[in-house]
């Protein structure tokens, strides 16, 4: 499927979906920097509102997130939006291990597998 034709009409084929149609999205927040994480999941919690299904996996340097909402105040209340509104929120188990977090309490210990559910069963999967 190419994005440009000769006569400047999409050859998409696909039909666009109506913007209030509910979809499934996955979030990978890779960073430990509070804006960039505090607006994924600001964009979670608005998701959710629309009506789609939002589900977050931190990597990396993301699953500093438990240690982040401890000073984080405006992060924290994303992140507790988000859990309350019933998000689940993964984090890779080797990265938590690697910085001895043991006991995560925003994230649930998941694997390269689980994230492998994420990636194939979304429809959007965005990266921050």
């Amino acid at each position: 499927m190419g994005l440009f034709s000769v006569n400047s009409h999409s050859q998409c084929t696909e039909k666009p979906t109506s913007t209030n149609d509910p979809t499934a999205i996955g979030i990978v927040i890779y960073s430990n920097d509070v804006e960039t994480i505090w607006n994924a999941i600001r964009f979670a919690n608005f998701s959710k509102k629309q009506g789609d299904t939002v589900s977050i996996f931190l990597l990396g340097k993301g699953v500093e997130l438990d240690n982040l909402i401890k000073t984080e105040k405006d992060l924290k209340e994303q992140a507790n939006t988000f859990l309350d509104n019933g998000g689940i929120i993964l984090g890779c188990g080797t990265c938590l291990q690697s910085r001895n977090n043991k006991d995560p309490k925003v994230c649930k210990f998941s694997s390269m597998g689980d994230l492998y559910e994420l990636v194939r069963k979304n429809k959007i999967v965005m990266t921050f």
